[in-house]
């Protein structure tokens, strides 16, 4: 009999990686470059999201006047959050997995486990940061998948969906997903994950996390060896 677990996704940023709060920097930089002065905490309740949906909530709340809430205008202000967040990863000496992250990645490759990551970045970002830390070309991951290579980020379960194919699994029920935010969870739940699990390390705390209803909160991935060791052989 195989494992009932075959993929475990992972987020990135708060995740797998250490944010030392430069997204939200950027996030609230490249907002600010258009006349926006919008508070930290109001943008890392949108960690998560993929970034033009993000950008596109925040306009709605904070610009008077609706015609101005265009496509253009928001893929805009995209542009400039991925070139400061391409320039941070690219140069930054603070670029560190988040404890125990390579540690059970190297755990779940042991039990023949696959290993996805999926964000809300748009792939030019990750593919800068995943190639600093050598994740994928040391076989550490298995694969990876940004928002916009989907049709939908979250809370939809289209990138969790293509890892899926990507890595040979059919059944989302063999899946566990683990994130530090609202739209994490409700993306292992959209998808059907066995397990959507909230992990504390990122932008949302344990009692922010809760009334999501995760299947467990953690404040560590080593706590998810415990979770995940029943259901491996």
């Amino acid at each position: 009999m195989g494992n009932i677990i075959q993929l475990a996704v992972f987020d990135i940023a708060g995740t797998t990686v250490k944010d030392n709060g430069e997204i939200t920097l950027a996030f609230q930089s490249a907002l600010h470059e258009h006349g926006y002065e919008i508070p930290a905490e109001k943008i890392s309740l949108l960690m998560g999201y993929k970034k033009p949906e993000a950008i596109k909530m925040m306009l709605e709340e904070y610009e008077d006047d609706i015609s101005m809430i265009t496509a253009e205008y928001i893929n805009t202000i995209h542009h400039r959050f991925i070139k400061l967040m391409m320039d941070y990863y690219a140069t930054t000496a603070q670029l560190e997995p988040l404890p125990y992250a390579e540690e059970m990645f190297a755990w779940l490759k042991e039990r023949g486990i696959k290993i996805g990551l999926d964000t809300g970045f748009s792939n030019d970002i990750t593919d800068i940061l995943i190639n600093r830390l050598g994740w994928l070309r040391d076989g550490k991951i298995d694969a990876v998948v940004s928002s916009n290579e989907v049709q939908s980020g979250r809370p939809q379960p289209y990138m969790i969906q293509k890892l899926m194919q990507q890595c040979g699994v059919t059944d989302a029920a063999a899946v566990i997903k683990t994130g530090d935010t609202e739209v994490d969870v409700n993306e292992g739940k959209n998808a059907g994950c066995l397990y959507s699990i909230a992990v504390t390390t990122g932008a949302f705390t344990r009692e922010q996390l809760e009334p999501y209803e995760p299947s467990f909160i953690i404040d560590s991935l080593q706590e998810l060896i415990p979770i995940l060791e029943t259901h491996i052989n």
